[in-house]
Parts: C-alpha cells; structure tokens; sequence
C-alpha cells in the first residue's frame, strides 16, 4: 500500500508504508488529527504511516483479498482526512475512530463482491433457463405438424408420453407424474431431455 496524497490521490510515493507504527501514543495521534482537521497536509503525512498499516491489517481480516484490501485501506485513510473535523476525542480514540471506518468499509466491499456474484450467478441461471422455454414454446407452436410428429418417434417410451401428455393434454408436470406414476425429478428430467432431442430433430434454432 502506499501514501496517496489527499490533495492529489494519485500521487504515491515510491516507498511502501509500514504494516503499523507500533506504541504509537493516543496523544500524539489526536494532534495529529486536530491538525489535520486544519488542512494540515504534512500532519496527514505523518497520520498515514502511523495509521495505514494498521488500517490495511483490520481490511484484510475481513476483505481477505490484498488488492481489494489495499484498496479499501486507501478509501478509509482518505475518509480520516475528510471526515476529521467531525473527530470528538471525548467519544474515542483516533484509532478506535480509524478501526469503525475500516471495519465499515471493509464490510460494505464484501457485501458489494457478494452481491455482485449473486447478479451473475441469476444471470447465468437465466440464460440457460432461456433456451429451454424458449425450445418449449417453439416446440408447442408446432406440435401439429409432421415434423414434429416424426421427431417424436425418436424419443423414449416416457419422453413420449410425458411430451404428449404435458403439450397435447396440458397436464402440468405433476400431473403428468402423477398419471405416469413416475417420481415428478424424472419426468421433469425426461421432459428436459426429450424437449433437447426435439430441438436438434426439428432444428430449432434459440
């Protein structure tokens, strides 16, 4: 991780900070961020490298992932430079104060990782549940032609029948379990599979 110039925030230095400035003294610390609150540039200098690591030591717990945690370090040091006017010592250490943003935003990055994942995971879901209904809505709109009358000899016994009754009959896939006495996962595996074969026999395209 290194120091970003709140001034500037892309401008680094070619030295990495240190993990943490250990023993760092709590009054030292409150100077420091009384200066700041000043727009004191070389207090928020010195504010980085007693801070920074510690900061990037309490992401990592929770981000896990070191890129993403160096990132989120810098956003939570960037936060004490222009949040720290509203830093009360009465009601907490500077570290204390500097350990809350971390842990806030560290737990706002995983959340926002989890959710992403979740919108590409529906998405996914979504598209290989499309060419299915897709297929099976093609498929009814042609069930009377010879075509697919031809193709349906080349199913099974039971994609047959569950095809038949499910889109001739309009039994829905209960029913059709019901009424072929067959476990409702396999005719619905059955309906899937035969639906598939149907498809590449008529050639429908999705």
């Amino acid at each position: 991780m290194r120091r970003t110039d709140p001034g500037g925030p892309s401008a680094t230095t070619g030295q990495p900070l240190p993990f943490g400035v250990p023993g760092t003294a709590a009054p030292r610390l409150e100077e420091l961020m009384s200066r700041v609150a000043r727009g004191d540039k070389d207090a928020f200098s010195a504010l980085y490298d007693a801070l920074s690591g510690i900061v990037f030591g309490l992401v990592v717990r929770v981000v896990r992932d070191r890129a993403q945690s160096e990132e989120v370090a810098q956003e939570v040091m960037i936060d004490l430079w222009r949040q720290a006017a509203r830093y009360r010592p009465d009601q907490g250490s500077v570290l204390s104060w500097a350990a809350t943003l971390a842990h806030r935003r560290a737990v706002d990055r995983v959340r926002s990782a989890q959710a992403a994942i979740n919108r590409e995971q529906d998405q996914a879901a979504r598209q290989q549940a499309r060419p299915f209904d897709e297929v099976a809505e093609q498929v009814e709109t042609r069930l009377e032609s010879e075509q697919v009358r031809r193709c349906m000899r080349g199913l099974t016994e039971i994609q047959r029948q569950a095809v038949t009754l499910a889109y001739y009959q309009g039994l829905t896939y209960r029913e059709v379990a019901e009424t072929l006495r067959t476990p409702l996962p396999t005719i619905k595996t059955r309906m899937r599979d035969g639906l598939i074969r149907l498809r590449d026999c008529m050639g429908v395209t999705t």
